[in-house]
């Protein structure tokens, strides 16, 4: 008797953002998966999938974000447990879609007695039984080795891009440190047939602190020119619009800031009201809440790059040939 396997995709998502998920759903062709999320009266959930996935490629998509209340703990050990689940129920192999990956800016010990979180995320999804992880922008790309298996490190730079393309030219793209001065030149190179340039701020940031940092200089010519910042997030906004008040100061005729997490925690939106930033473009790798949607935040999708990356996942096919091989420089 001759068997034929058939492979079968599920796509489930925790409470944090299932909008980013049912895109992404949509854009495959799938139905989202009921998780069936219970939250007992003491805070401990118990998923329970509504349909069987033995045998089943599983992805479970969650970033690691509070939202309603819940901390972006209560995101990780949401889908930790819901990776247990499918681990039990007999899965194939369970892949773990973290557009944001938390405690990414803990890598390494900056000081002494300090934790290495992003590591210690890492172990526990391979503990829950997870084969496979996918992230967006990482903080720090080093993280990828974090995990005993593979990780896809997607990027959001093509849907950034095009909206330069289709809003500006010769824009001079700006890194807001010398940390991501990399990622900024690599933007500028793509943009060249716009007139892109390039420049960097020099920041400096008090030892010991967190969440203060200070903009001091500008390397690179920005007078009379549209500047486009750039940075893998946006949390508390205090670097982003102190390098934008530089670059004002330096005669940039107009400033705005891409990045691809919106954390926006904290004093962010004051900051952001407040700045000399006239646009700020963000994917949606976090549900942005409504107190938060301000008229100069516009946010693009990011849901069709997830699906591609699944769907090869899925297919066995090179996930870095989507992006020509820039999301693993």
């Amino acid at each position: 008797m001759e068997k034929v396997t058939t492979k079968k995709l599920a796509l489930y998502s925790g409470r944090t953002h299932p909008e980013l998920a049912a895109e992404v759903a949509a854009h495959l062709g799938i139905q989202l998966g009921n998780p069936n999320i219970v939250e007992f009266s003491n805070g401990e959930i118990r998923p329970r999938f509504g349909e069987s996935v033995r045998g089943t490629d599983v992805f479970i998509l969650q970033p690691h974000f509070g939202v309603d209340g819940r901390s972006v703990n209560d995101a990780i050990m949401e889908q930790l447990i819901m990776c247990d689940a499918a681990y039990r129920a007999s899965a194939k192999r369970i892949t773990a879609v973290t557009p944001f990956y938390g405690y990414a800016r803990q890598d390494r010990k900056a000081e002494g007695r300090e934790p290495i979180t992003a590591r210690l995320i890492a172990d526990m999804f391979k503990a829950a039984g997870v084969k496979r992880m996918i992230s967006i922008d990482l903080h720090a790309g080093q993280i990828q080795g974090f995990f005993d298996g593979p990780v896809d490190h997607l990027t959001a730079m093509p849907v950034l891009e095009k909206y330069i393309r289709e809003h500006c030219s010769e824009p001079v793209i700006v890194s807001p440190d010398a940390g991501r001065i990399k990622v900024a030149e690599r933007m500028a190179q793509h943009l060249a047939d716009c007139g892109a340039d390039l420049a960097f701020c020099y920041k400096r940031r008090p030892k010991g602190s967190a969440n203060v940092a200070q903009a001091t200089e500008v390397i690179g010519d920005v007078k009379g020119r549209l500047c486009v910042l750039t940075d893998d997030m946006i949390d508390t906004a205090g670097t982003i619009c102190s390098a934008a008040e530089l670059l004002k100061a330096r005669g940039a005729t107009e400033v705005w800031a891409m990045a691809t997490h919106g954390v926006l925690s904290g004093p962010a939106i004051d900051r952001l009201k407040n700045s000399e930033i006239e646009r700020v473009v963000l994917t949606n790798t976090l549900p942005l809440p409504p107190e938060k949607q301000i008229d100069r935040i516009e946010v693009l999708s990011i849901a069709s790059l997830i699906a591609e990356a699944l769907s090869a996942v899925f297919d066995d096919t090179s996930v870095s040939e989507i992006f020509d091989g820039e999301n693993l420089a």
